[in-house]
């Protein structure tokens, strides 16, 4: 294992060594966060949950406090540009955001510790609502969100600057989307995820099927009846060339925290009120492209859920789905749909911050005549390049009912229906400025 390793970076190496001997790298976080900081520590534990795709988390006491740590680490780390972890940007400007006691940026090395909170998290509070809907606890939690995404408008509003192309690319929002797609540094596409996990590849699917990216890549698409416009191999060309970071500053920039999933967010109970925060402000910039700033967030915390993402084995019991080849069309069918608590935040979102902001973006001139798709195809990598969602030959976490789902869901936020309606086309034509 040690030789296979030697090239990674600390982090890389840590995340590696958990998931086989968590005690082990337990026990080397310890030694790593100790010397960082030049802190004692000890008794810590890593938490094992759904969430933690691309990253660890856990606790730690150091002498008679308790602290929380969390670090994102991608693939190819070493090779990217521009900076990690600048929480900052965004209490400067005004964003609600938990600042860390410590902090490094080093290559390979970021790292945040945090005091230790009883909040919970967004992601587990409605993880519950998912499973046991509660109509008081869904409307504080649709609340709490609104308001969020009033403060998200706002700082969107008063920070938007136009940007070069140059200027967009040193984001680091780039690296949850177009640098999952290449290889890095020579930048080779397919490459990446993209080829890790798909391009090439064979799937299966429920009942047996398996098919073989070659035979599904260039076939058209019907989801539940409906034909749609895009291809995968087609999602993924566009996204390609779309989200070439240099090609993303027509919508201009503005300070955002890019990767904030609910699993990212703190769930404060009040008296009136609940209240939402941020944290793990992994992919913060000051100059984020506009139309990227809120995508990741917009999938994540709606259509992910309930279950097929973050927990294929819950949306194997839960939904079904089926997928053929006939006659080179490639069929998806399931009854998965979001659950009412998510249908609500989808709807919070839609009026609090995109629907204002797009009519922003255009009343400036700002919003590029292609900004559906741009929208969509970050939709649609969101969850491909998050994780695995081939349940073949390169299995991860997900089974052949989950993968249906997961790829059906993505395709159908890639691109619209020829003909007909589905919630993707519901909330764009629901957001689109007059």
């Amino acid at each position: 294992m040690l030789s296979e390793q030697e090239n990674l970076s600390r982090t890389a190496e840590i995340r590696a060594i958990a998931r086989q001997d968590t005690a082990r790298a337990a026990s080397m976080l310890e030694s790593f966060i100790a010397g960082l900081f030049d802190i004692p520590v000890s008794d810590l534990k890593i938490n094992i949950d759904q969430y933690s795709l691309n990253s660890l988390n856990g606790f730690f006491r150091s002498g008679t406090q308790e602290f929380f740590f969390k670090f994102h680490q991608e693939e190819g780390e070493e090779e990217m540009t521009g900076e990690y972890y600048r929480a900052d940007i965004l209490s400067k400007a005004g964003l609600p955001v938990d600042q860390p006691i410590h902090m490094s940026t080093l290559p390979g090395e970021q790292l945040l510790v945090y005091k230790r909170r009883a909040d919970p998290r967004f992601s587990d509070v409605l993880f519950e609502l998912d499973q046991r809907p509660d109509d008081e606890a869904i409307v504080r939690a649709t609340e709490a969100e609104a308001d969020l995404n009033r403060r998200i408008l706002e700082i969107a509003r008063s920070s938007l600057v136009t940007i070069t192309p140059e200027e967009a690319a040193m984001e680091p929002i780039h690296r949850l989307f177009y640098e999952r797609l290449i290889d890095l540094p020579e930048g080779t596409y397919p490459g990446g995820r993209f080829k890790k996990f798909y391009h090439g590849k064979r799937f299966d699917f429920p009942n047996g099927v398996a098919l073989q990216w070659d035979e599904i890549a260039d076939a058209p698409v019907v989801i539940n009846g409906l034909t749609y416009s895009r291809t995968l191999q087609e999602a993924f060309d566009f996204a390609h060339d779309r989200y070439t970071p240099t090609h993303t500053a027509d919508a201009g920039g503005i300070v955002a925290h890019g990767d904030a999933h609910n699993a990212n967010v703190w769930y404060e109970r009040g008296t009136a009120r609940d209240r939402l925060s941020f944290f793990d402000p992994a992919f913060a910039g000051s100059k984020v492209p506009s139309l990227l700033a809120e995508v990741k967030s917009t999938f994540h915390n709606v259509f992910a859920h309930p279950f097929w993402l973050y927990n294929p084995e819950m949306a194997q019991q839960a939904f079904t789905a089926s997928v053929r080849l006939d006659g080179g069309i490639l069929h998806f069918d399931t009854d998965w749909r979001p659950s009412p608590v998510r249908t609500a935040l989808l709807d919070a979102k839609a009026r609090e911050f995109w629907t204002p902001w797009l009519r922003t973006l255009k009343d400036k001139d700002l919003l590029p005549d292609d900004w559906e798709d741009v929208i969509r195809t970050g939709l649609f990598l969101s969850p491909t390049l998050v994780m695995n969602l081939n349940a073949g030959e390169t299995r991860d976490r997900h089974n052949p009912v989950s993968s249906a789902i997961g790829l059906s869901v993505a395709l159908s936020a890639a691109s619209r229906p020829v003909v007909g309606a589905d919630m993707f086309t519901d909330f764009f034509d629901k957001v689109r400025p007059s």
